[in-house]
């Protein structure tokens, strides 16, 4: 009976665990008054914050802190300079973050710092303009003096990204009356969520922070001030970069890592993966190619593929396109102009379904532009050649400066004939997801 107990017990622990792990994962930054989903997964990292602290650390090198106010996963990215997950708007379109969106992020963050518990939206800008005057933003091309709308808007996507996270709460007023030039708005500044939201020396994605500000943990930490890493150090390294990437990426390529990091999978990957499942329930895909932890439950993704809508409808047909031409040119990249002639006859194939400014002139171009960021994103494609270092060439042996290459997880969606003999999915149907786990 007791053992049975224990065993019961034992259970439902190691689901409370789990459970909590994945909530961070999906959501770095919890708190106890958010959404009641968050509000309960804040409950379960309070509840196990030791045993998940101790997996984190020792497995990742990511820190977590808990308060009565706040639960909060210090994230370092696997390529602090992977721009394939910007930031998005709170709300709206959902558009991705510009260059200006970013640094008047970081100007908010700035000016929140010195502010007293609470503050105006007009206050704020103030602020941010005196900051934004600094001489070397101003050499950068980051002009900003709230005297245009769309300064405003700008100002106030970055607001309602840190409403989102908590940092700010309303109390009066509404942002749009603030863009019409017609009111104001004031916030409660959270100072305990305000301090944990910068992980560390990581550059935001549309931002050049110029060289050696990679993430703690890298294997070259350390040997650029002269010092010679311990054996003990480099594994230590190594057992955090490839457990980062697992977590984060949605595919690890083996061609895609160092010598020692292909090494090291070599003779850790069970290890590695069976932690991964244990806290995690993610479930290793293991290809010649590479590995891919998935999400059996679909949970833990910012990007899905395939998705429902037209961008989702434009992405697979793409997909589609790009996989079938890879499998009769192997290695060979697809000009972005062969995709912008495709999606316009797609566009027209597809009338009744797609949305009706998918016909206009030039609409292609932007159609491509986000399938091929979401394919990239996914680890299905990459630009290729002056958009990357191996650069490719077309049949006349000239630089392919705007094509898309292939990558074998891409060839799920290949389309494949049916055949009598056949009694699988018919041609041109899809078997699986593919999905994308995002820790910013």
């Amino acid at each position: 009976m007791r053992a049975a107990l224990g065993d019961a017990l034992d259970a439902t622990r190691a689901q409370e665990v789990r459970a909590a792990a994945r909530a961070l994962l999906r959501t770095p930054l919890l708190r106890p008054s958010g959404t009641r989903r968050e509000a309960e997964a804040f409950a379960l990292v309070r509840r196990h914050e030791r045993d998940l602290r101790e997996w984190f650390g020792q497995y990742t090198g990511w820190r977590l802190v808990v308060t009565p106010e706040v639960a909060r996963l210090l994230v370092v990215p696997p390529d602090p300079r992977d721009a394939s997950h910007p930031l998005r708007e709170a709300a709206g379109a959902r558009r991705p973050f510009t260059r200006r969106r970013y640094v008047l992020l970081c100007l908010c963050l700035a000016a929140l710092e010195r502010a007293d518990t609470q503050i105006a939206l007009g206050r704020l800008a103030e602020q941010v303009v005196l900051l934004a005057a600094d001489p070397q933003l101003e050499a950068a091309g980051l002009a900003f003096r709230l005297e245009q709308r769309d300064e405003r808007l700008d100002l106030v996507a970055a607001v309602r990204v840190l409403l989102g996270w908590g940092a700010l709460t309303r109390v009066a007023g509404a942002e749009d009356s603030f863009v019409g030039g017609e009111g104001d708005v004031l916030y409660d500044v959270e100072r305990r969520v305000l301090a944990l939201l910068l992980v560390g020396p990581v550059p935001l994605p549309g931002i050049d922070a110029g060289a050696g500000a990679g993430g703690e943990g890298e294997l070259d930490e350390g040997s650029a001030a002269g010092t010679v890493l311990s054996e003990e150090t480099r594994t230590r390294a190594l057992r955090h970069s490839l457990t980062r990437k697992l977590l984060c990426l949605p595919v690890v390529h083996h061609a895609d890592l160092s010598e020692e990091e292909s090494a090291y999978l070599t003779s850790q990957r069970s290890a590695l993966t069976r932690r991964i499942s244990e806290l995690t329930g993610l479930v290793a895909e293991v290809r010649a190619e590479g590995i891919a932890m998935v999400d059996p439950d679909d949970d833990l993704t910012d990007l899905r593929m395939p998705e429902s809508g037209t961008d989702g409808h434009v992405a697979l047909l793409v997909a589609e396109h790009l996989a079938t031409h890879d499998a009769k040119h192997p290695g060979r990249p697809v000009l972005l102009a062969d995709l912008h002639r495709l999606v316009r006859k797609l566009a027209q194939e597809h009338s009744g379904d797609w949305r009706r400014d998918t016909r206009e002139p030039g609409a292609e171009v932007e159609l491509v532009a986000a399938a091929v960021d979401r394919l990239a994103a996914l680890s299905l494609v990459r630009w290729s050649g002056a958009s990357h270092p191996q650069g490719d060439q077309d049949d006349n042996g000239d630089l392919a400066d705007d094509a898309v290459l292939a990558l074998p997880a891409l060839h799920r969606y290949a389309v494949v004939p049916a055949t009598r003999a056949t009694s699988g999915p018919k041609s041109g149907s899809k078997t699986s997801k593919h999905s994308s786990r995002s820790s910013a």
